[in-house]
């Protein structure tokens, strides 16, 4: 057993999957900027069927919808307001089908569907967050994800203004558990405490976000170096909370430090040669000794990393 299992707390761990994009592109997927995976969905929604089963196979334990392409800002504002319901109701569909059938129902748990809300205006950005505008995108990607889920995922947060407005969306129609991904400064050489992308600190982050009644914080699309520091951060908050039961995860991305760019979507960023799915797996280890119940892989995280956690087995006190 490894010396992180040993000082882990024995908290269940639940694995979740990793990037779409990525997966999509390597499938043989309509792919291109700015639609990203959202083409696929488009296009041939039949891979993403085959991407959510690939994940499923691999021993995802949550299969996240393929929303996150699902803004104005990726699908162009008519196309949005013309098809958004019935793409996000489409991405909520296909998923609950991978997961209904993985197994034939015979899996000591059953696999979870999560519904990805997205940043509504850029990933990154949170200077770009537009409150005004919110309630309208929210409106029809919480309608059509709806009924397929089993809890939401509001994911790459960049601050807290931008998650706790789609909380509060999701709030007003859903009853179901909310959980709240924020991705963290993470420029080449970064020290100091965690930060979200807005230069908030994450143990104030956290706890906003679970005085807003979210059910779960993590942290995902930043590199793994700075993940630890925000997960001992959120660990101690959530700990010292009066909710019980908040679940804490991380889900990194294997991308190469990049400076801020003023242009959205200039290209595919470049994948890291030193995150394979070995490297990748120490990093778990490390989270899941500092607290983290959840984890999984973002962008350029496939399902060969989660075949390695998978593999890694009692060993991280993962339910099989």
């Amino acid at each position: 057993m490894s010396n992180a299992a040993n000082v882990s707390t024995r908290r269940r761990i639940t694995l979740l999957d990793g990037g779409m994009g990525r997966l999509l592109e390597q499938l043989g997927a309509p792919f291109r900027l700015p639609e990203w995976s959202a083409l696929a969905l488009i296009e041939a929604p039949e891979f993403v069927t085959r991407a959510h089963q690939i994940y499923a196979d691999s021993g995802a334990q949550v299969l996240t919808t393929n929303s996150f392409g699902l803004v104005p800002h990726m699908l162009g504002e008519e196309r949005f307001s013309r098809q958004g319901r019935g793409l996000a109701s489409l991405a909520g569909r296909l998923a609950r089908q991978v997961a209904d059938g993985v197994g034939g129902g015979l899996r000591p748990a059953p696999v979870r569907v999560a519904g990805s809300l997205p940043p509504l205006f850029e990933s990154y950005r949170p200077e770009k967050f537009n409150p005004a505008r919110a309630d309208e995108i929210l409106e029809p990607l919480v309608a059509g994800l709806a009924p397929w889920i089993d809890f939401w995922l509001i994911e790459t947060q960049s601050s807290t203004v931008e998650a706790l407005t789609a909380l509060r969306a999701v709030r007003r129609v859903s009853a179901l558990p909310v959980y709240v991904a924020y991705t963290l400064k993470d420029e080449a050489g970064r020290t100091g405490p965690a930060e979200l992308r807005s230069g908030e600190p994450v143990a104030a982050a956290v706890a906003a976000t679970l005085a807003a009644g979210a059910a779960g914080i993590l942290f995902n699309c930043s590199q793994p170096e700075v993940m630890g520091e925000a997960i001992v951060a959120a660990r101690r908050t959530i700990d010292a909370s009066p909710t019980p039961g908040v679940e804490l995860g991380v889900y990194a991305n294997a991308f190469m430090p990049e400076p801020p760019s003023d242009e959205p979507y200039a290209g595919i960023s470049r994948i890291r040669d030193d995150l394979d799915p070995a490297n990748y797996l120490q990093w778990i280890r490390r989270w899941i000794a500092l607290g983290a119940t959840l984890v999984g892989g973002c962008c350029g995280i496939g399902p060969e990393h989660i075949a390695a956690i998978r593999d890694a087995g009692n060993d991280l006190f993962i339910a099989r």
